[in-house]
């Protein structure tokens, strides 16, 4: 991976808006040209965040799922930052669409069109072996064709077949967990536990939505 000079990033900084951010720094910034970039603040030592660069890893996520036939960014390049801090990132082009979070807090009583859709989506994922631990409504994005997509794939592990009947409960429950710590604790989470264990009631999907969006 190339390293970005300062003076690049500082540019990409000035002229983009930043999305998100913690104490250490912007995390996702929408450049002005349609692109986004991810900078992947690392909590390894730095060793291993050189051995194993986390924007590398979100880069084989993101073609491991567009084999899968999974809907996510589309990763531009991968570049070090700050090589010697493990400090990498990469820019993608995002996703259109909103995500299923924001669908829910804009109109709560209407989530119940979409629970077949979204259960046989993430049966979907677990069928083709797909065990991702942020799995939650704010990283499941609904497109303009009315498919889902996945964002924010770093913690993602592709498998050899379907995951198991103990990693689909235990992905579940990072489900669960979830809207509880974002109190959500309204979303009908139970009915979509009984459509996703019941295929036959999956297979209506809801017309498309008119969003014009782009998710991170």
């Amino acid at each position: 991976m190339r390293i970005v000079s300062a003076q690049e990033l500082e540019k990409w900084l000035e002229s983009g808006r930043v999305l998100e951010k913690d104490a250490r720094g912007p995390k996702v910034v929408a450049l002005d040209d349609g692109r986004f970039l991810k900078i992947f603040h690392s909590r390894r030592h730095p060793l291993l965040a050189r051995l194993q660069p986390a924007a590398r890893r979100f880069c084989r996520n993101a073609e491991e799922l567009g084999q899968r036939d999974i809907r996510t960014p589309q990763v531009i390049e991968t570049f070090w930052l700050d090589r010697a801090a493990g400090l990498s990132g990469c820019l993608y082009r995002p996703l259109p669409g909103i995500s299923v979070e924001q669908l829910y807090r804009q109109a709560p009583q209407r989530i119940t069109e979409l629970l077949p859709a979204l259960a046989g989506f993430i049966r979907h994922l677990h069928e083709r072996g797909i065990y991702f631990r942020s799995l939650h409504l704010g990283n499941i994005i609904r497109m303009p064709d009315g498919q889902f997509g996945l964002i924010d794939i770093l913690d993602l592990r592709c498998r050899q077949g379907a995951l198991s009947a103990w990693q689909v409960k235990r992905n579940l429950g990072h489900l669960r967990r979830y809207l509880e710590r974002r109190k959500l604790t309204d979303f009908p989470f139970d009915a979509l536990c009984e459509l996703y264990r019941h295929p036959a009631r999956s297979q209506a999907s809801p017309p498309a939505l008119a969003t014009t969006g782009k998710a991170k």
